[in-house]
């Protein structure tokens, strides 16, 4: 007899059924530990953790920050250059359903105390390079913790059955900081679930490759430190923790280790070809390499691919979708591309629109909207903010492209205007609203400039309210105020009405780009 369609829908068990099929990243580790534990975990110098020892650790963990109130939903703060201390920290947060607000120590105190005030953390972790930076911020965490003797001792002395694990698949494990439009940086909360797709999607795609390790040299406050690091974890590989971009160590690494993906930004490229050149090391075995291709100049991508005898991943992703919505395309080694064209990401669906959300015909720029498992669960503590950027069911991105007949993508432009310098985002709006609060400038424009080292860097159009002010004037008003890469590289002085603005009073930054374009930026500095 057939079932009546009214008897499989869910019933009070459904709850029972939710529990039964969900996953979270602690649970995915543990169970990596649990069948191999004698396989190298974690290796940073001349320090390895298996997966046994590192799961003794994360549990101790788990018990300790349970001891000091941690609670499921609760924040832990992370001010630390990369450490095996922090991957355990984010592995515990993963067990006991905290969220760990991963701090840029890049940025001024003003911005880094934003940023930590906003999360509003139970705990404070540090390592001894930031502890002093740590305390000197109004934090106002119940702990403090320096990742060493303090950090050691208090794992000693903890419990080792933190008992099971408590977060759920939907809860966030991560907030992971972006510029503001409004100058000041939003926290992308990610959730288990966020991060499980992002790796199931990277091993689609080929960001991530199972039985191959990885290398974590991009700073854990960001994407490129985090996703690739727990879903290696996940897989029962092993991570590399390397503090910063280190040519040097790794390449030693490269050269003696069979490698998935090898993360390689603009900034860092240059020093890498040298580094290959100098040494005449080369790779033990890498699958890919690179990343947003687009600041890379061609000639680079085609000597470093072939140094590597890897291809070059041509990606286009966010803090807030991960690898998606387009970095399924690869170079292929020895070319300098003509066209740097992109393929949509696996498991993801999206929309290009107008400014008013409707659909725009291929070949048309348009909006980048985006739906899928791998995307963030919104701004911490930003609703407002959050609903707008949800508006419609999809997540907009900001990002402006054009879909081509074969279905490949072209980035056109960023609709909020955004300079990427050396993998780190920088909004013109973070400058100009330091910059406008002195009593010396009238007007700022910050626009960007390419760069051959770091892909783009910010330059600043001043009109001057004190006709004294000079250029170092202007860079010591931001100094201490934002993070040193965003400091104007250039400035250059101008009248109010050399200014290009739009009948609406904004400013076209496209007008003033291609004033440095043509080398004719305005008046003297």
């Amino acid at each position: 007899m057939t079932p009546r369609a009214d008897s499989l829908r869910p019933t009070a068990g459904s709850a029972l059924t939710r529990a039964a099929t969900g996953l979270t990243v602690g649970a995915a580790f543990r169970e990596r530990a649990c069948v191999h534990p004698h396989r190298t975990a974690l290796v940073q110098g001349e320090r390895r953790l298996s997966y046994g020892q590192l799961q003794l650790r994360v549990a101790r963990l788990s018990c300790m920050l349970t001891s000091v109130g941690v609670v499921r939903g609760d924040r832990i703060g992370v001010i630390s250059e990369n450490h095996c201390e922090y991957v355990e920290v984010l592995l515990a947060a993963a067990h006991i359903g905290a969220i760990v607000a991963c701090q840029n120590w890049r940025q001024a105190p003003a911005e880094l105390e934003h940023c930590i005030r906003l999360a509003a953390p139970r705990v404070l972790f540090t390592s001894e390079r930031f502890a002093a930076q740590a305390v000197s911020c109004d934090h106002g965490a119940g702990t403090v913790i320096c990742f060493g003797d303090d950090y050691e001792s208090r794992l000693n002395h903890a419990g080792q059955d933190p008992g099971p694990g408590r977060a759920r698949p939907e809860d966030g494990l991560l907030i992971l900081y972006t510029s503001g439009t409004t100058g000041l940086p939003k926290g992308a909360t990610i959730s288990h679930r966020a991060i499980i797709a992002r790796a199931m999607i990277g091993t689609v795609d080929g960001q991530l490759y199972p039985g191959f390790a990885s290398i974590c040299w991009s700073p854990l406050f960001h994407m490129g430190g985090t996703d690739p690091t727990l879903g290696t974890l996940m897989h029962g590989d092993t991570v590399f923790v390397v503090d910063g971009y280190q040519p040097a160590v790794l390449l030693d690494i490269m050269s003696r280790e069979l490698l998935g993906n090898v993360t390689l930004v603009p900034a860092s490229i240059s020093g890498m070809i040298a580094e290959l050149h100098r040494t005449g090391l080369r790779p033990k075995g890498i699958k890919t390499c690179g990343s947003m291709a687009d600041l890379v100049p061609p000639q680079q991508i085609a000597e470093l691919t072939t140094l590597l005898n890897a291809p070059f991943r041509n990606t286009f992703g966010a803090t807030e979708t991960g690898n998606p919505p387009a970095s399924r395309h690869l170079i292929p080694i020895g070319v300098a591309p003509t066209s740097l064209s992109k393929t949509q990401s696996s498991y993801c669906q999206i929309r290009l629109v107008d400014e008013d959300d409707h659909d725009v015909a291929d070949g048309t720029p348009g909006e980048v909207l985006i739906r899928g498992p791998s995307l963030f669960s919104g701004y911490w503590n930003a609703p407002e903010v959050t609903t707008h950027e949800f508006r419609g069911g999809w997540f907009h991105m900001g990002d402006v492209m054009a879909r081509n007949p074969d279905g490949t993508l072209d980035f056109v432009d960023r609709r909020k205007y955004l300079i990427k310098s050396g993998g780190e985002n920088i909004y013109p709006a973070e400058i100009e609203r330091v910059l406008l609060q002195s009593p010396r400038v009238a007007e700022a424009a910050v626009v960007r400039k390419r760069d051959a080292h770091w892909g783009e860097v910010p330059v600043v159009y001043v009109v001057r309210a004190d006709p004294t002010l000079t250029e170092s004037d202007v860079i010591a008003l931001c100094r201490g105020r934002v993070a040193n890469y965003k400091l104007p590289k250039e400035v250059y002085f101008i009248s109010a009405a050399e200014l290009p603005k739009t009948d609406m009073g904004k400013l076209k930054r496209l007008e003033l780009e291609a004033r440095l374009a043509q080398n004719a930026p305005a008046v003297a500095r």
